[in-house]
């Protein structure tokens, strides 16, 4: 996944240990990350720094934060890839992991993955949607 040109991955998720954690491994795949705690902050960062990669969470201020970022980044930017990371399944019980994409658009994400993951899973589904992103 590493390039000699680091992409930007934007991580928003109000959870500072989760960030750090995909700040990690990111890093190690040769990407420069940049953080938000919040989806107010995550608009603003990507308005200032493009990302070519966002992964957010779907519970932040309020419970649907995400799904109104990852519609604002749509937005922002049409060709930025979004992958949606979230534990809302084990909180609440609804299972957006089994769409996203075509399968539910109005998720406005490339991808739903829920809560923990390893990043082996995470690093696949990057490579997965950069992929699909470059083709289309």
């Amino acid at each position: 996944m590493a390039t000699d040109i680091p992409r930007t991955a934007l991580v928003a998720d109000d959870d500072d240990a989760f960030r750090l954690q995909l700040r990690i491994g990111l890093e190690r795949a040769g990407f420069r990350v940049v953080e938000a705690a919040s989806a107010a902050e995550a608009i603003e960062l990507a308005r200032a720094e493009p990302p070519d990669l966002a992964l957010i969470d779907l519970m932040m201020e309020r419970q649907d934060s995400g799904f109104v970022l990852a519609w604002q980044l749509g937005q922002l930017r049409p060709d930025l890839p979004v992958i949606m990371v979230t534990a809302v399944t084990g909180r609440t019980g609804m299972d957006f992991a089994a769409g996203g994409g075509a399968g539910k658009p109005w998720v406005h994400a490339d991808a739903v993955l829920t809560k923990p993951i390893r990043f082996e899973q995470l690093e696949r589904t990057i490579d997965t949607v950069l992929g699909a992103r470059a083709q289309g």
